[in-house]
């Protein structure tokens, strides 16, 4: 086969690499089929100077039009765990300041581009509307679509404004699901008309402006009822290009999802969604499914399948990507005034439900935590309990209880001492039946999803994430030197705080 189309199929696919160093054969790998996407994860991540080195070499191989990208969302949803710790989109959306987003998203941006990367997987535009929506939650900015998208598109102008390419997500529309796309096919069955007035609209407000758009692994039967959102043609070409004239670059979700790698062979995958409209597959799985992706992609070109001007075109659209965006490493002058700057974020999200009471200082506190903290592949690990514990350490005197499956836990079980109970909820996981039936905390620390606040009538205190500037948050809430001001922006909670 040519060696030119595989050159061609290499430009339009984003590859995930394993290790912390570019070896000689996948350098070699990269060059040969011109590869110009790569996408690192936490694993290919130790420190500033080894990542620095990493996405250096890429460019070295890849050139001058390489996109470098990761997920740097903010809140649970990071890559690069030592620079300043963003908060989660729905803490931004409590506090409700778009200035504070926009000045989040530019940090965000500043410390991606002085490790190298030139392309981040963020905002979330998703609306979360679905309480038992298992991998979005406090990745939304809220469930309001005008103040949702006004919260996310500031952010994004921020990233814009220090040179760091956003990709909004998930296109259509991810946050009415109870599916996991990672982990099978969600579908989401409403009338067009509500689509449109609700999972569209940020999206569709966003089309002027957004760089780039990732797409969902969702069914969507009112739209097309045989094909997920980034193999249908109806909803990538007819609805995003023809009806909303979108001009910016269309990327997948990770091809190796289970709701399309569990249905679709890897080559077919790529082919279907380059035909339905995208402009790069997100090919991350193996060595082997990344070489039969780009045959797959160079046969389609070849056989007239995938036009030589639609191939064109989507070249086009990525140079001007990576044009507007140039991938180059900075000096990174700003980190200390950025870790203010997320401090004081954290804490304007903090939210207040039920009323809370902070025990007295000195108090006999006793700590129920989780004992497991492990990442579900999309967000990482969760905080420690000792962690939790000693934070309280520095207010009270604390003992520390830990269950390993809550609801195998009796509550009933702990000692009626007169100590003042906290719960710390540190995963995205909903409380099953025996925890929301039996457990009483008297103040319930929700340090991941806020929709875990209402599994308990017990008061809460929320702060959409588990980063260590949060903790000083709740820290300086339970000292007395700052207030719970943050509205949780999705319904079902009150607006009371403390």
């Amino acid at each position: 086969m040519n060696e030119n189309l595989h050159q061609l199929a290499g430009q339009l696919i984003m590859v995930r690499l394993f290790g912390t160093e570019l070896d000689a054969d996948t350098a070699a790998f990269l060059a040969e089929h011109s590869v110009r996407g790569v996408c690192l994860f936490r694993q290919n991540m130790t420190d500033a100077t080894q990542l620095k080195r990493f996405t250096g070499a890429l460019r070295d191989v890849m050139g001058r039009e390489s996109l470098i990208a990761l997920d740097q969302e903010g809140g649970a949803v990071v890559r690069s765990t030592w620079v300043p710790a963003p908060p989660s989109a729905m803490a931004l959306g409590a506090a409700n300041d778009p200035h504070l987003a926009r000045d989040v998203g530019a940090a965000v941006a500043r410390a991606v581009r002085s490790l190298g990367f030139n392309w981040n997987f963020a905002p979330v535009l998703d609306l979360n509307n679905n309480p038992q929506n298992p991998v979005i939650a406090e990745r939304s900015f809220g469930a309001d679509p005008l103040r949702a998208t006004e919260l996310a598109l500031a952010w994004m102008a921020g990233s814009e404004s220090e040179g760091v390419a956003c990709c909004v997500k998930h296109f259509p529309g991810h946050g009415d699901t109870h599916v996991d796309s990672h982990r099978d096919l969600p579908l989401v069955d409403k009338p067009l008309a509500e689509l449109e007035r609700f999972e569209f609209a940020p999206f569709r407000m966003a089309a002027a402006s957004a760089p780039a758009m990732m797409t969902a692994h969702i069914v969507y039967p009112s739209l097309d009822p045989d094909n997920p959102a980034t193999m249908s043609r109806r909803i990538l070409t007819g609805i995003l290009r023809e009806q909303w004239s979108y001009r910016g670059v269309v990327i997948t979700d990770g091809m190796d999802m289970h709701a399309i790698a569990h249905r679709y062979s890897a080559g077919q995958a790529a082919v279907n969604a380059l035909v339905a409209g995208a402009d790069m597959v997100m090919a991350i799985g193996s060595r082997e499914t990344q070489q039969e992706t780009i045959d797959a992609i160079a046969a389609a070109i070849r056989d007239g399948v995938l036009p030589m001007d639609e191939v064109k075109a989507r070249l086009a659209r990525l140079s001007a990507l990576v044009q507007a965006h140039p991938c180059c490493q900075s000096e990174y002058a700003t980190e200390q005034q950025d870790r203010a700057l997320m401090a004081r974020a954290w804490k304007a999200g903090l939210s207040a439900l039920r009323s809370p009471t902070r025990p007295a200082p000195g108090s006999k506190v006793r700590l129920v935590a989780r004992q497991d903290v492990v990442s579900d592949g999309v967000s990482e690990a969760g905080v420690p309990a000792a962690t939790i514990a000693a934070m309280l350490g520095k207010l009270y005197e604390v003992e520390l209880v830990t269950f390993a499956d809550a609801e195998c836990f009796d509550w009933n079980a702990l000692p009626q001492d007169g100590r003042f109970t906290i719960l710390a909820s540190t995963s995205r996981r909903r409380y099953g039946p025996n925890a929301r039936a039996t457990w009483r905390p008297d103040l319930h620390l929700a340090l991941w999803n806020p929709y875990q606040a209402l599994d308990f009538e017990a008061p809460a205190l929320m702060t959409y994430g588990f980063a260590p500037p949060a903790l000083e948050a709740v820290n300086a809430w339970l000292a007395g030197q700052i207030e719970a001001q943050g509205v949780c922006p999705v319904p079902g909670f009150s607006s009371n705080s403390m």
